[in-house]
């Protein structure tokens, strides 16, 4: 199995003393796990606004092709981490997002479809969301770890981060950026580090990103499993709209 960037080389280091070295050419790989070292020219993602199914028609919101299938009841097993949800438990779909916190893909999800997806189905008892850490990067880590250490406002760190990715992401100083952030969140920096020096939270993180690689055969993000069907790339809200309808 594929192992996202990084894993070995940090398995013992804190993220706090690595963010300042990570280099932009390694951030451009975020959403998509090669198994090797990345190179920028290697690097091919797709335009964030293209379908999960290119041959989709954008505006007939034609339901995108599922890439597999997944055992939901071995998928919703407790992992590493208490899951972040939102919605009811008892609701008529779930969908369980792979994200990472650097991937402009999922950046763009988040801004643009994910506001509309809460609304329509999350808010109104539909659908439940799971997001779980897939982190490529330092700096990925660093990003899920203040969202937990955010404990009840894990959401809308999350939401912060991404709305304010290019201020942060391949940056000349992303601890000094991060900490900025941070304390518009109410750290300190007292608790920004302490944060991101937790030996086991950083060890939680990958586990939950080694289990996803592992068990579910996450490769990139965002990938969304939506009750035992599996779907790649950032979705518009139509085509949601499209695999949740019938499933109510």
């Amino acid at each position: 199995m594929n192992r996202a960037p990084f894993g070995n080389s940090l398995s013992r280091r804190n993220v706090l003393t690595t963010l300042a070295a990570v280099p932009a050419v390694a951030l451009l790989a975020a959403c998509s796990n090669s198994g090797e070292e990345a190179k920028a020219a290697d690097v091919k993602p797709a335009d964030p606004s293209t379908p999960a199914k290119p041959a989709a028609t954008p505006a007939a919101a034609q339901v995108p092709q599922s890439s597999g299938d997944v055992d939901m009841a071995e998928l919703l097993k407790p992992g590493a981490l208490p899951e972040k949800q939102l919605g009811k438990d008892d609701a008529k779909v779930t969908i369980v997002e792979y994200a990472s916190m650097t991937c402009p893909h999922c950046a763009h999800f988040a801004m643009t479809t994910f506001p509309e997806l809460k609304t329509k189905y999350i808010d109104t008892g539909k659908a439940r969301y799971i997001l779980r850490e897939f982190p490529f990067d330092p700096s990925a880590e660093a990003g899920f770890m203040l969202a937990r250490c955010s404990k009840d406002n894990y959401f809308a760190m999350v939401d912060v981060l991404f709305k304010q990715q290019p201020s942060w992401v391949g940056v000349n100083n992303t601890k000094e950026a991060l900490l900025q952030i941070s304390k518009l969140a109410g750290f300190t920096q007292e608790s920004f580090e302490s944060c991101l020096t937790d030996q086991k939270l950083l060890d939680d993180v990958r586990a939950v990103q080694k289990r996803g690689a592992d068990e579910f055969k996450v490769d990139s993000t965002p990938t969304f499993f939506i009750n035992g069907k599996t779907y790649k790339g950032a979705m518009s809200i139509e085509e949601m709209s499209a695999i949740i309808d019938p499933l109510l």
